[in-house]
């Protein structure tokens, strides 16, 4: 093999990095029609002309003067790991913006490549550019592509190899900054000669971060300038707090990039509206939106339960209750297996996961809804939409993009919020987001809505969505107004043009979440069928009565705080404490305690449940599932996020608060209204 050659795959976000990485690594990580799909580096590798080639893709950044956390991951990986080429993505129909990052990627001293990507929407809208021509005024490769289709890849590695191995000649341009801050770099650089540790840094990049007042280089510099002496200190100091240079730099790239525009891009003179700017009259609209993005939710549900997902629900219903269940029953009996082990994989393990798995169409369903929804670009609108509603609770309508996430998984949700520059408003989103409802939750609507409102599944849930909405900005206001005060940051965000969804990346992101569930259906939730069949079989005198069990005594110890909520019997009370470790444990839990291996359909659910609740105590139950604890990966996330077990116990502790508080007012004020 010839060699190890890394690349750092760079550019703003939405500019297609993680497509072009799925493309030349093969992997399927999931990309999206909207800002901030990824907050963490990613790495793949391919092999390419005897070259092991690593590729890492960075979280999407408009600068290397960052400021939220996925923008200092992406700018400490470039400067401090030094990979062999960067390559920055450029979206060519936003040619301009995305230039200046790229602008500050060579000043860096690193080598470059410039992937100017969606070269095909570039030219639907009439923009055209010399590549050519635009690789000579920058003195860096420039390459076009087509990252969705995979049109310019190999020429993009052919570029990369040849640069790394000195193939091809490398002379990138140098900004004129003018004389005044020219002759301020140069000083600047002169007293960062006389500094150690600083032998793997561009000077002159240095000079301009310190005339920027970058606050992460300062740091660096000041580390070594504990050795100088106090003149020297002031030298730097002055050099770097005399003039706004940080306005005056900026200023100087944009003119400069402006000139190199005007020179290699021709765009149409009479600018007409584009297909995404008319929708988006309608979409966003002052009045309109709101009132849509409502509609569209209703829609997802309806589809996710009326149209399709009940539908293939039944034919799953049958292969547990009438085709497995009784295939295993009759293959144990025939080998003679004990009575245990019968128990055990009947009882614990089909009853335990094929009770969740039941329910795994609705879950594709809602899946393959949001995926659209968010490869359209619609997701991205609903962010911009909520802004006016998140600024009255002190918070932009940035935050609302982690929300949005949380609607599949509340991890990946909380990891979103790296996106938020502010640390309050960072910290306010990870505390609001476990509100926002799950995939994991959705086993346990169906299974309730099915059993207590045949027909109004669909109304019932988006009821709990929209709830656990509402409950997420009220918090989020009390914590704007006493724990987390600060000024609203403003929100510029940049729509990206509607697109139809791929087939391919439609069923990709689909398949990743499905994955992710079937994964812990295999595993977490195996695990916890087999450890409730044993709790609720046994007790400290051997093999028992349900309701003489392990399970039973530990629901009885703990029912009494859930009585005023309507459900204080031992069932609810344990699915709901072994509901936190995962919130499909909470079916998995009721299909062992009821009995229903033998029929694990919805069906058999329904007739057992109505057992132990009506209407108003099923409905105060999910709304109770809706906003307790999150699950044990979530309490993980928060703990890893916020780095302190202080907020992370405050985070659990009052979640379960504010669930018993609204689940009692539910059942409570249902119950005086005669439901």
């Amino acid at each position: 093999m010839a060699g190890s050659i890394t690349i750092a795959l760079a550019g703003n976000p939405n500019s297609g990095k993680t497509t072009l990485f799925n493309a030349l690594t093969g992997a399927r990580h999931s990309v999206g029609n909207w800002p901030g799909v990824t907050v963490e580096k990613k790495e793949g590798k391919l092999k390419y002309r005897d070259n092991e080639i690593i590729v890492v893709d960075l979280p999407g950044t408009y600068s290397l003067s960052p400021y939220s956390i996925e923008e200092i991951i992406a700018r400490n990986y470039i400067v401090e790991d030094l990979p062999d080429v960067v390559v920055n993505i450029v979206d060519a129909s936003n040619i301009e913006r995305n230039l200046y990052l790229s602008m500050q990627l060579i000043e860096l001293g690193k080598p470059v490549v410039i992937a100017l990507n969606m070269m095909d929407i570039a030219e639907k809208r009439g923009i055209k550019i010399d590549c050519k021509k635009l690789s000579e005024q920058l003195g860096v490769p420039v390459v076009p592509i087509v990252a969705t289709k995979e049109e310019g890849v190999d020429d993009l590695l052919n570029i990369v190899v040849n640069l790394v191995k000195g193939g091809i000649p490398y002379n990138p341009k140098q900004i004129d900054f003018g004389k005044e801050i020219e002759g301020k770099i140069e000083k600047t650089i002169e007293k960062l000669k006389d500094m150690s540790g600083l032998e793997k840094y561009n000077l002159r990049w240095l000079a301009l971060k310190v005339l920027e007042e970058d606050e992460a280089v300062l740091k660096l510099l000041g580390m070594n300038l504990k050795t100088k002496t106090e003149d020297e200190i002031a030298v730097t100091n002055e050099i770097s707090l005399e003039d706004d240079f940080e306005a005056l730099i900026a200023d100087k790239r944009y003119s400069y990039i402006a000139e190199i525009v005007s020179k290699t891009v021709k765009k149409p003179k009479n600018k007409e509206l584009t297909m995404s700017d008319r929708v988006d009259k309608i979409l966003t609209n002052r009045w309109l939106g709101l009132p849509i993005f409502a509609l569209i939710m209703y829609g997802v549900f309806y589809f996710t339960f009326d149209l399709v997902g009940n539908k293939l629900l039944d034919m799953i219903d049958v292969f547990f209750a009438e085709t497995l269940s009784g295939w295993v029953t009759g293959l144990l009996e025939s080998v003679g297996a004990a009575e245990w082990l019968k128990s055990l994989i009947v009882d614990g393990i089909i009853g335990g996961v094929g009770g969740v798995l039941v329910f795994l169409p609705n879950i594709v369903c809602l899946f393959l809804a949001i995926s659209i929804l968010e490869d359209s670009g619609y997701m991205a609108r609903v962010a911009f939409i909520m802004d006016r509603a998140m600024r009255k609770i002190g918070l932009s309508g940035k935050a609302f993009i982690p929300m949005i996430l949380g609607f599949g998984c509340n991890v990946p949700a909380i990891m979103g919020t790296r996106t938020l520059e502010d640390e309050n408003d960072r910290l306010t989103a990870i505390l609001i987001n476990p509100f926002i409802s799950c995939s994991a939750r959705l086993p346990v609507y169906t299974l309730f809505a099915a059993a207590f409102f045949p027909g109004k599944e669909n109304k019932v849930v988006f009821s709990l969505y929209i709830l656990g909405i509402l409950i997420a900005i009220i918090v989020g206001l009390i914590f704007k107004k006493t724990l987390f005060k600060s000024d609203i940051t403003p929100f510029v965000m940049e729509l990206p043009p509607y697109r139809i969804p791929t087939l391919k990346d439609t069923l990709l992101h689909v398949w990743e979440r499905v994955k992710g569930f079937l994964i812990k259906a295999g595993t977490l939730i195996f695990g916890a069928s087999i450890v409730l069949w044993f709790i609720l079989g046994y007790n400290f005198s051997g093999p028992v009565e349900l309701t003489e069990s392990f399970g039973a005594a530990i629901g009885r110890l703990f029912a009494p705080i859930f009585a005023p909520l309507g459900f204080g019997n031992w069932q609810a009370t344990l699915s709901l404490i072994t509901g936190v470790l995962a919130k499909e444990v909470v079916v998995s839990n009721m299909s062992i305690i009821y009995g229903l291996a033998e029929e694990p359909s919805a069906v058999a659910f329904a007739q057992a449940l109505g057992q132990s609740f009506t209407q108003l105590t099923a409905y105060a139950f999910m709304v109770f599932v809706l906003l307790y604890t999150p699950c044990i990966a979530t309490v993980g996330i928060i703990k890893r996020e916020t780095n302190s077990w202080k907020w992370t116990g405050f985070s659990v502790a009052y979640q379960f608060a504010v669930a018993w508080f609204v689940s009692m007012i539910v059942f409570q004020v249902g119950r005086l209204l005669g439901f």
